[in-house]
């Protein structure tokens, strides 16, 4: 009988098949959407709407979540509350364009003394050019970890370039750390100043640092940008992508 249908029995099948396709499209989505759903779980790093924990290896949305911490203390210190890293919340100072609303002092970096209060997101930038780039570094150029990072400070109240007029540099508000060296475990110094330029290990080492930094600080300045940066490396986290300028 159903031959005997003609037409009607044909678009009903051709119908049901729609329906069919339909059917098995949408259990696919869901299926493929589940699965996601469990390998976001799974790898944080790649969530944009996990929280950020620097304990976690780089993602596709470390750089956003880094990026909207800028304008946020208190979230911001919750990530290194939630990273487990030591740190004091420091008072605000200051004045007018060099009013420091946002003061971070890490408690366990090894900075030369003192430690320099920075931004929370140096701090953070910080934190994680320690662990990823630094200390990987170190071991794979000599064996052994830094002890020491040698530094020029993070605050001045000044303009770019110490002038009268222009823009004011993001060390007035501790937005901008410079790094002048490091002294290895076993008490080896590595200088930006004497060992840039030379082709050894110690210049790979500090090539190195410099390229990793660009990874997490919107600006990176070395030797190779300009003769005032001939002494130390100059980071900062200036309103713009990450890596946005690294030389």
């Amino acid at each position: 009988m159903s031959r005997l249908q003609g037409p009607w029995g044909i678009s009903r099948r051709i119908g049901d098949f729609a329906l069919d396709r339909r059917f098995l499209s949408l259990l696919l989505v869901l299926a493929v959407g589940l699965g996601a759903k469990a390998w976001l779980q799974d790898n944080p790093q790649h969530d944009p709407w996990a929280p950020l924990d620097l304990r976690d290896p780089p993602g596709w949305a470390t750089d956003t979540k880094l990026a909207a911490l800028t304008d946020d203390p208190a979230q911001c210190r919750a990530v290194l509350e939630r990273s487990e890293v030591t740190f004091t919340a420091l008072e605000p100072v200051g004045e007018g364009a060099c009013r420091r609303e946002d003061r971070t002092l890490l408690g366990e970096y090894p900075y030369a003394s003192p430690t320099p209060p920075t931004t929370c997101p140096v701090a953070i930038a910080m934190q994680l050019w320690l662990e990823r780039g630094v200390q990987p570094a170190a071991r794979a150029a000599f064996g052994q970890d830094v002890a020491r990072i040698e530094h020029f400070g993070a605050y001045s109240c000044r303009r770019l370039y110490g002038r009268d007029e222009g823009p004011w540099s993001e060390h007035a508000t501790g937005n901008a750390v410079d790094i002048a060296g490091f002294v290895l475990e076993d008490g080896t110094r590595v200088s930006v100043l004497q060992d840039w330029d030379g082709e050894g290990e110690r210049a790979a080492f500090l090539r190195e640092v410099r390229d990793a930094a660009c990874t997490g600080f919107s600006t990176v300045l070395s030797p190779d940008y300009n003769a005032a940066h001939r002494d130390h490396f100059h980071f900062d986290r200036a309103p713009r992508r990450i890596g946005g300028v690294c030389r």
